[in-house]
Parts: C-alpha cells; structure tokens; sequence
C-alpha cells in the first residue's frame, strides 16, 4: 500500500478537475480526497496498491483536456491511514 500527496498547478480550478480526479480515482478504486487550495492550485491524497497509485499520478500529470491544464505535479509520499472512498473536500 501506498500513499501520496500531490499538490497539482496550471489550469485546475473552476475547470471540473476535482471531479475529474475523483471519477479517476474511483475507477481505479483509490481512497483519499482532493480539494482547491487559496494560491490556485489542487491538493490531491491518493492511497492504494503501489501499482495503481503509480498510474494514477500518471493520469493526473498528463491531464490535458478541454479546460483542464495540468502543468506541474509536486508528490510526496504519506503515511498509509487506510481510508475508505475519495472525497472532494470544500474548505
């Protein structure tokens, strides 16, 4: 198991990204939650099989589609809490 912070920056907000990550993370069965941050940019856990979770940064690093232009993706890995679902958070 694993998991991951990832802190994503472009155009990523008021654009349908945070839905677009959970509908991605809920077909590859992840747990964890995203959400806007103030300096516009997205805050992304994930936590699942090593494998999945490596996919999934994938899908999210290359996201280029319609209004949504990921530029720049920051990872660092987490602790496992072992969390069920994937929420978007808004705080």
């Amino acid at each position: 198991m694993k998991r991951v912070s990832m802190i994503a920056s472009g155009r990523v907000q008021g654009v349908g990204f945070r839905a677009y990550v959970q509908d991605i993370a809920c077909g590859m069965n992840l747990n964890g939650w995203v959400r806007n941050l103030a300096d516009g940019t997205v805050e992304i856990e994930a936590e699942g099989e090593d494998e999945v979770v490596n996919r999934f940064i994938e899908h999210i690093a290359d996201a280029k589609k319609k209004y949504i232009f990921v530029e720049r993706v920051q990872i660092s890995n987490k602790p496992v809490e072992e969390n069920s679902g994937f929420l978007i958070k808004r705080d």
